[in-house]
């Protein structure tokens, strides 16, 4: 059905696994680790996250086990969610809000750690950032405000672009609210907007055509994992095609030819999520450990795609980016 075929590349995951039957006691604490294919994508994440638990001192086959499923869909995220749950994990790990609701329905006991949550309040996921009460914790960014700045990064470099088209995913629970706070940053800066739905890869075709229609001369990609890495290949090379200034979620789109990103430091946020794991563990309350809020962001900038569109970004700009690819 799934998600077995990628995990050679992501160092053993399949040895890993606990088998287990039920009644049979464990040896070791087992996190469960909530995924969408294609797992390869997530190598380098993955990595980030077990350096934080390494430095905490946890050995993989050792002293934890992390039982890693794979779903092909968005849809299937309920179905693997609920396999970690009769498998009865110790903690499920959910990264972000698309991870987190189905995990979140299926168990009210078992904590769930996510990583990069980009609004646990807004969504109820938690009561507060620093009570967050119920079984869910971990660290979040403040997205509505990353896709406004995102907006005004992109009319700073393409001041003359104001036809802006904004791929959202309705599947993503922040993509609704964060709209709001994209529409309010259009207003102040007297651009206007073009929506384009997009919850798998094969709208882009559609949705491109749909901003081409309408004369939009930049794009704005609300980070999703229907655009997070190989998903996003097609997107960016539409963008080429039709020479469309693109503001991107992930700084992988940029490294893969998109043309800009502003986001967090995920990476960061998956080693320091093990610190929140570790405590659970050790036996703290997810109730009880306050939602840390991201603090690395970063803007990446690809000069080679810039000059395959013949644009010219702002010197003050570049100068602001922390990584330039060319």
């Amino acid at each position: 059905m799934r998600r077995r075929a990628f995990i050679t590349l992501l160092g053993g995951m399949a040895a890993m696994r606990p088998v287990l039957t039920r009644g049979q006691q464990r040896s070791m604490p087992v996190i469960g680790f909530l995924g969408l294919q294609p797992a390869s994508a997530f190598a380098a994440r993955v990595e980030a996250l077990r350096m934080g638990l390494r430095e905490l001192g946890y050995v993989e086959g050792k002293n934890l086990l992390i039982d890693f499923e794979w779903a092909e869909t968005v849809d299937q995220l309920p179905q693997i969610a609920r396999r970690l749950v009769e498998s009865r994990v110790d903690l499920i790990f959910a990264p972000s809000s698309t991870w987190v609701e189905p995990a979140r329905q299926v168990t009210k006991t078992i904590p769930i750690v996510f990583s990069n949550h980009a609004d646990p309040v807004g969504l109820g996921h938690v009561e507060s950032l620093a009570h967050p009460g119920g079984n869910v914790t971990g660290l979040s960014m403040v997205f509505t405000d990353i896709v406004a700045k995102e907006l005004e990064i992109l009319h700073e470099a393409t001041p003359r672009a104001t036809q802006v088209g904004v791929f959202w995913n309705p599947t993503t629970p922040s993509h609704e609210p964060a709209l709001k706070a994209v529409h309010a940053a259009a207003e102040r800066l007297g651009v206007r907007l073009h929506e384009a739905p997009t919850q798998r890869v094969g709208d882009y075709e559609d949705a491109i055509a749909f901003m081409i229609a309408e004369n939009v001369n930049s794009l704005l990609v609300m980070a999703s994992p229907v655009n997070y890495s190989d998903n996003a290949s097609h997107l960016i090379q539409l963008t080429l095609k039709h020479r469309l200034p693109a503001m991107f979620g992930y700084k992988e789109n940029v490294q893969a030819g998109g043309l800009m990103s502003y986001a967090v430091d995920v990476l960061d946020l998956y080693r320091r999520s093990a610190v929140y794991i570790d405590k659970i563990l050790k036996g703290a309350k997810p109730a009880d450990l306050p939602v840390e809020q991201a603090s690395k962001y970063e803007l990446a900038i690809n000069l080679k795609t810039a000059k395959a569109i013949d644009l010219t970004l702002p010197p003050t700009l570049l100068a602001r980016a922390d990584e330039v690819f060319e």
